[in-house]
């Protein structure tokens, strides 16, 4: 075990050993400190470890939400200032740096795999939105809350998906080009999907919500998308900078929508993270399930259920705050993220360990 990994684990493990002290003798409301200093050190940790190394952004996503469940006026606002506001400018700097990662060669897959990309962008805005949607109607939760499963399983999916399809030994190319047309049609499809899904939780304005992703997500990605083909390989150091700025904007996203949601999230937080989980997983498992009974490659069935499942979190709590409720519509893709993240990178590891034989249903 790496030295530095052993002692900050050590001295995580005792920080976390007091939190638990402290809330089985009722004093939990003062272990926020503690809480937050072991899983920050835990994350500095895992961040000295190869093997460990992937799971850290996540760990470090958790002590932003114990710092937001803790201390969540300091995240609300700041004089009359509104950290809200921040949420759209954030992800639209997220989604520049989504452009510059990719490039106009990435649409050709349209052409070259035809049959993968269309039954990829299927699954994507089916499985998902109608998961979304029966999930919320069988637990009963509140109409917004319920709007956000929704809004969450009616996302694009993000370029973790890509990452985890490298990782997991897929088809890249594939999942470059579903992520690419899917983020494009986003503006179409989401508020449609939302219409008709969510409109029996919540009013649902159609037009609003197109020209509010247009805004947040196409013009920011077709910027980075000229960016990258003028000054491909002559800025590298904003291709250095853009995952640092883009993993930091994500997770102050998640920080402002916990903090202004902690008093939801605090009274239905467990249900809602089941629900995430379920979500998430039954879109992996009838993502990988309906390509293998269409007898596509293991790779591309791989790569269908990942695109499936890991959804574009930003985009949502973006369109939860352009909807003026992003502190209850916003709370499912907070809590779907970091989730999203753990069991992409576990189901990816599996997948690589388990090699790429070829299957296809007889």
């Amino acid at each position: 075990m790496n030295k530095l990994f052993k002692y900050l684990f050590i001295v995580s493990g005792a920080s976390f050993f007091v939190t638990l002290i402290l809330i089985l003798y009722g004093k939990g409301e003062t272990a926020g400190p503690f809480l937050i200093l072991s899983l920050l050190l835990l994350a500095l940790g895992m961040r000295s470890t190869k093997k460990w190394k992937g799971f850290s952004f996540t760990v470090l996503i958790f002590a932003a939400v114990s710092l937001s469940l803790y201390f969540p006026q300091s995240l609300v606002q700041i004089g009359n200032f509104q950290y809200k506001k921040l949420i759209v400018p954030l992800l639209q700097i997220i989604m520049f740096g989504m452009g510059t990662a990719m490039s106009f060669n990435d649409f050709y897959g349209v052409i070259k795999m035809p049959k993968g990309v269309l039954i990829g962008l299927v699954c994507q805005f089916s499985i998902m939105p109608i998961l979304g949607f029966g999930l919320a109607s069988l637990f009963n939760f509140p109409p917004e809350i319920a709007a956000g499963v929704v809004l969450i399983g009616s996302s694009p999916s993000g370029l973790a998906s890509n990452v985890m399809a490298y990782l997991a030994k897929a088809n890249v190319a594939l999942s470059v080009t579903l992520t690419a047309v899917a983020t494009i049609i986003a503006p179409f499809m989401t508020p449609l999907l939302m219409k008709y899904l969510a409109g029996s939780f919540v009013p649902i304005d159609f037009y609003a919500m197109m020209i509010s992703i247009f805004k947040m997500v196409i013009l920011p990605v077709v910027l980075g998308l000229v960016f990258n083909y003028f000054f491909q390989g002559k800025a590298k150091w904003l291709d250095k900078a853009m995952p640092i700025v883009s993993m930091s904007a994500i997770a102050l996203i998640i920080m402002i929508i916990t903090a202004a949601g902690r008093d939801s999230l605090l009274s239905i937080g467990l249900l809602l993270v089941v629900i995430a989980i379920i979500h998430n997983l039954m879109g992996y498992l009838l993502g990988y399930w309906s390509c293998r009974l269409l007898k596509m490659k293991e790779q591309d069935c791989r790569t269908i259920a990942l695109e499936v499942g890991m959804q574009n979190g930003g985009l949502a709590s973006g369109i939860a705050l352009e909807m003026g409720k992003v502190s209850t519509v916003g709370l499912a893709p907070a809590v779907f993220g970091p989730w999203m993240n753990i069991s992409g990178s576990s189901l990816a590891t599996w997948w690589r360990d388990k090699g790429t034989i070829e299957k296809t249903t007889k």
